[in-house]
């Protein structure tokens, strides 16, 4: 058996109500009477999307890696029109986008443009050996054939920006890059909630890419921290891993990746030598080290 399947479940995902569905690839479970955990956990990745009903409409928060097909996860959560955004265009959180295009909305960004027209194949990098548990695949999904269909944004939304759901349930959209160029996060603001993409995590935090910027990233984790403190917000919610963090999590990041960009941490290298990893309690750093003379 798979290392990192050995270690599911999380214990996080016990304190939630689990939700039936029929599709194999997917676990849902209800992290508020509203807003839903679709999760893939089948894949070391363990991606995290959500989908948060209010009483007009109801907002989808990235589509996954595009094995299973979350539409049908979807329309059993809901049947109200539906609006559909990444937290960035990685091609984790964007495998189902085609099936949105009516629907999806996003940031104004160079790096989004791109990847929405060209067809994206990095997704063949996710079957390598030991990444994945096929079992659990859907009888139609072919792993050979696997590649991120092409997609259009249809609307383009900016920093600030309300998306209302109905009945006073808006959505507030940030803009966090760093990660990459296109990052952004989405405060709940009745619920409390802070959706924070691949912001923050507990975890390897993936900070090794080309689009990578580490001050860009620094300066968003300072205005989520602004952002959890003006709004008291309860739950830190990431894509990847588990969907219920302690806000103070965001702090100890923040004070953490200054302390890695000082050079007061000391690196182990991981990926082959390619990158240095700065380990800390629950979540650590991959960073490319050219990032670091900057």
């Amino acid at each position: 058996m798979s290392s990192w399947f050995d270690k599911l479940p999380r214990a996080q995902y016990s304190a939630l109500q689990r939700i039936t569905t029929s599709q194999s690839w997917f676990q849902v479970y209800a992290l508020r009477p509203s807003v839903f955990v679709i999760y893939e956990p089948y894949h070391c990745e363990e991606v995290i999307s959500y989908l948060i009903v209010g009483s007009e409409k109801s907002l989808l928060i990235d589509t996954g890696m595009g094995i299973g097909n979350i539409e049908i996860v979807i329309n059993k959560l809901s049947s109200l029109p539906l609006i559909v955004i990444n937290t960035h265009t990685h091609h984790d959180h964007i495998g189902d986008n085609w099936r949105f295009e009516q629907s999806l909305i996003g940031i104004q960004c160079e790096f989004s443009k791109k990847n929405d027209v060209d067809l994206i194949n990095e997704a063949q990098n996710e079957m390598e050996n030991d990444m994945f548990r096929e079992e659990y695949f859907p009888k139609d999904f072919d792993q050979k054939s696997y590649r991120i269909k092409q997609f259009q944004i249809t609307k383009y939304i900016s920093d600030g920006d309300t998306i209302d759901l109905g009945n006073e349930r808006k959505i507030i959209v940030i803009f966090t890059p760093g990660h990459t160029p296109d990052s952004i996060s989405l405060l709940d603001i009745q619920e409390r909630l802070l959706f924070v993409g691949d912001q923050f995590y507990l975890g390897p935090i993936f900070l090794y890419r080309p689009e990578t910027n580490l001050k860009d990233y620094i300066e968003s984790l300072e205005k989520l921290v602004c952002v959890m403190k003006n709004h008291k917000i309860d739950l830190i919610v990431p894509s990847h891993n588990t969907p219920n963090v302690d806000p103070h999590f965001v702090i100890m990041a923040l004070d953490a990746i200054r302390k890695v960009v000082a050079g007061n941490v000391i690196a182990k290298k991981t990926h082959g030598d390619l990158y240095n990893k700065y380990d800390f309690d629950d979540f650590s750093f991959v960073i490319d080290s050219k990032f670091l003379n900057k």
